[in-house]
């Protein structure tokens, strides 16, 4: 709503102030140049110490232009983000983000998680944009940031353990002792990395003094590393001249292989030669090598942590009869479709244990992420479409088989990271008159199965419910095609419900799903059920039956894949002019406020005047834009006590108020005055006493907030200690606005009538004109001072002028006050004039 722009300044000003402070910054480190398509070894370093899960303070990850891979650091750390529910007001902001479905395993390669941030006890109650996400050798994680939906929320960091399955530096296993795979010594000498320049970190290593004995593996700081195939500069890897191998890294296959050792010097690569070492490639995708001693000291074995490129096929055995095979590193759609292929030759007719149809769906969810990872920008739409299609049947087919006949009823359920599954089955003997609610993390479902069971033969039925938590990057919003252009965003996430070995699937009645919103919601948004139809999302069959800020409830006649989208207008692009026009204006308007009121209480007025309203409307806005601001400032810190950040929006709510009731109490006074202008020069008696006005202008405010109070208690203390937006609590603090409004534009509607009918009465004597003049001046400066101006909030859409010109009047109410009623007054003046006059002839005397 328009009349919300006076809060909405404060919000310009906090956006700017944060620009200015620059709270959120990172530091571009690559870390190993050796292979830049892979993160693991091409990210940016992400070290801000705030981030740590102990910090509080106020900061926003949402300015910060995000690009690429990011590796977290606290205090010289590695860290990661939190898998698991974080406390508000942690991680140096009011929302710590964190992200749900866990972390990978080094084998899964890249995956995408949600990622979510806790308020009011809900651990997911804001949902942001989805990140990338992969495990590291060396123990460590990789993320593909992108901005979070809402301000105040940032990504945490803790520097906790890590689970991932990385590699270890130690023997591997004694099993067999003549494989030097698993017999072999770690060499970790943090000097010897590619990076290490011998001139730069005084290192003048030698290899020739060490006693090589066996088998060797290679690590720098706890990552997998090898001997480079390829020339190395001189003065590099903590020595004068590094050695790197001559003929390649061999694969698993070609066992142990010799090859020469050269050391660059002269322009030229392998000017120094040294005694040939063996090398083996092993399983796991690492190297072991035999190493000697070099011909030469100021000779060492240079370590890089770059990519290994060997290659294996791995059979998994799912189950007894079932084989599914995946290869390694299968980043291939042929590969995709492949393993596909295998999983749809599984006939729904086999009853599977849950493990085995697990196991299934994690390799084939963990491929399709891979799929999307290594070609996200080469898939078109249509592709994805039909990727989403075959992982749909795929995953029904699967969860089809977990359906086993059963005389009463019976369930099994699943939550893996990416997908959830619940089947529910009844027989011809069922007790229950209807089904449990079927439940997973953000959905659950409402069907009559116990209706359909009873339209089939044997009296049985069974229905399928899945939940899949990264479905929208194949099944994407933007398939939901509407006339409007908008931006569509997922609002939950993508749901299946089937009838599966049942014969007869008509449904007896509409069924009904309840959808936890995962992303921040909208008051302003178009919400839509929908749901999937071969290449795009449409509406047909579904309708929104409640909705709330949390979750809503769909109806539909049919069963299929479901998902609720918001369509909201596009944002307009942020004008850094605009901002510092809005941070210009707040200030100015506050000095002229704190200037009228010490005008009002320093100077003397003559009797008949009456500045009670404008006295109070100064100290009321100052007050309201003053505790807004500090707030503000130190969010952070109020935030987390509720009770207190709840009492401040309840002091902000009176003191906004009771500035529109004495706005409206200021326009009864100027309206009794213009009525009286015939005897303006004639002694005025007080209309209402000044205790009874101030007992009206605070009352009345007072009374809305005790009654808001009383009603919805919880409607305080929102994220920026404001109103908050729930059940259109907003509307305490707007409908009073709009009521005094619309009466202030009729009074001054009627003082422009009466003023023009008594001007065409009066005498025209010149001092009397002039005096008549300055009060029809006065008079129109007044549609500011009243908050008329305020209206032209309902016609600033998509007008820019209209917009600038709608931010300075309304927060100028404090400059006009004092130019009319201060410099303006020929009384004021003069005792300006002697005040100045004074303090000049202090000065020179």
């Amino acid at each position: 709503m328009c009349f919300y722009m006076l809060i909405c300044i404060h919000h310009y000003f906090l956006d700017v102030l944060r620009l200015i402070l620059a709270i959120s910054t990172v530091t571009p480190v690559t870390t190993a140049t050796a292979n830049l398509s892979d993160p693991c070894y091409n990210y940016t370093v992400l070290d801000n110490p705030w981030r740590s899960s102990n910090t509080h303070a106020s900061v926003c990850d949402r300015s910060v232009s995000w690009s690429g891979w990011y590796r977290l650091f606290i205090n010289s750390l590695s860290a990661h983000i939190p898998d698991t529910c974080v406390a508000q007001y942690s991680c140096g902001t009011g929302i710590a983000l964190w992200i749900r479905g866990g972390h990978p395993t080094v084998e899964d390669g890249v995956v995408t998680r949600d990622v979510c941030g806790n308020w009011d006890n809900y651990c997911c109650y804001f949902g942001s944009y989805p990140v990338k996400v992969k495990a590291c050798p060396g123990n460590y994680y990789v993320y593909e940031l992108v901005s979070p939906t809402v301000c105040y929320s940032a990504y945490c960091a803790d520097t906790g353990s890590i689970t991932t399955t990385a590699v270890t530096p130690v023997t591997i296993s004694p099993a067999n002792l003549s494989d030097p795979c698993h017999n072999y010594t770690v060499l970790d000498n943090p000097w010897r990395s590619i990076n290490n320049t011998y001139g730069l970190h005084s290192y003048n290593m030698c290899d020739q003094s060490v006693s090589w004995s066996g088998w060797y593996r290679l690590f720098i700081n706890n990552m997998s590393a090898q001997i480079p195939d390829t020339c190395v500069a001189q003065q590099s890897c903590g020595t004068n001249v590094p050695l790197w191998i001559r003929g390649g890294h061999p694969t698993v296959e070609d066992g142990v292989v010799t090859r020469d050792v050269c050391g660059y010097a002269g322009s030229y690569c392998c000017y120094y030669g040294s005694y040939p070492i063996k090398v083996k490639a092993c399983p796991g995708n690492y190297y072991v090598y035999e190493l000697v001693s070099p011909t030469d000291c100021n000779f060492a074995y240079c370590a890089d942590t770059g990519s290994i490129t060997t290659t294996a096929v791995t059979p998994v055995t799912i189950s007894p009869g079932i084989n599914i095979t995946l290869q390694e590193g299968c980043t291939g759609q042929n590969c995709f479709q492949n393993l596909l292929e295998q999983i749809e030759n599984i006939t729904s007719s086999q009853v599977l244990s849950v493990n085995t149809v697990t196991n299934i769906l994690t390799m084939a969810f963990n491929a399709s992420e891979k799929i999307l990872d290594s070609s996200s920008s080469s898939v078109s739409p249509t592709e994805l479409a039909s990727y989403g299609n075959r992982v749909l049947k795929t995953s029904e087919k699967l969860i089809s088989t977990l359906v086993k006949p059963t005389d009463t009823s019976d369930n099994v359920s699943f939550a893996l990271a990416a997908v959830e599954g619940q089947v529910f089955m009844v027989g011809p003997n069922v007790a229950l008159n209807k089904i449990p609610r079927l439940d997973m993390t953000n959905s659950s479902v409402d069907i009559d199965l116990i209706g359909i069971a009873k339209n089939n033969d044997k009296g049985s039925a069974a229905v399928a419910f899945m939940g899949y938590n990264t479905m929208e990057n194949l099944l994407k919003p933007d398939f939901f095609n509407t006339s409007n252009d908008t931006v569509k965003t997922m609002m939950s996430t993508v749901i299946s419900a089937t009838l599966p070995k049942t014969n007869n699937t008509k449904l007896t009645k509409p069924v009904n799903f309840t959808l936890k919103h995962i992303r921040e919601f909208d008051p302003n948004g178009s919400l839509s059920c929908v749901y999937w139809n071969i290449s795009e999302w449409i509406v047909d069959g579904c309708s929104v039956l409640e909705t709330n800020s949390s979750y809503t409830v769909c109806s539909c006649v049919h069963l299929s894949t479901f998902a609720l989208i918001m369509q909201t207008s596009r944002p307009p692009e942020s004008d850094s002019l605009l901002d510092l026009l809005n941070l210009v204006c707040v200030i100015v308007g506050l000095v002229f406020f704190s200037l009228a009121l010490l005008t009002f209480a320093l100077c003397q007025w003559s009797p008949g005047v009456n500045n009670v309203a404008r006295i109070n409307i100064c100290i009321s806005l100052l007050l309201a834009h003053l505790l807004f601001l500090l707030t503000q400032q130190f969010l952070s810190l109020i935030r987390p006590q509720q009770v207190f950040c709840a009492a401040i929006s309840g002091v902000l709510h009176f003191l906004f108020l009771s500035g529109f009731v004495w706005m409206f109490i200021e326009a009864v006074l100027l309206f009794i005055c213009v009525k009286n202008l015939s005897q303006i020069s004639s002694k005025k008696r007080e209309v209402l006493s000044t205790g009874f006005l101030c007992v009206i202008g605070y009352t009345v405010a007072l009374v809305v907030v005790v009654v808001s109070v009383g009603l919805l208690p919880e409607g305080y203390g929102s994220e920026h200690c404001w109103i908050k937006m729930d059940k259109g609590f907003i509307w305490s603090f707007l409908g009073p606005v709009c009521v005094i409004l619309a009466l202030n534009m009729i009074i001054f509607i009627n003082i422009i009538i009466k003023l023009n009918s008594t001007l065409k009465n009066l005498n025209a004597e010149v001092s009397q004109m002039k005096q008549t003049k300055t009060m029809t001046f006065k008079t129109l400066a007044q549609f500011v001072v009243l908050g008329c101006s305020w209206i032209l909030g309902f016609f600033t859409n998509g007008s820019k002028e209209l917009e600038i010109l709608f931010l300075i009047l309304n927060s100028q109410q404090g400059t006009f006050i004092f130019l009319v009623y201060c410099v303006l007054n020929n009384e004021v003046r003069q005792q300006y004039r002697k005040c100045f006059s004074l303090c000049c002839g202090r000065k020179q005397h």
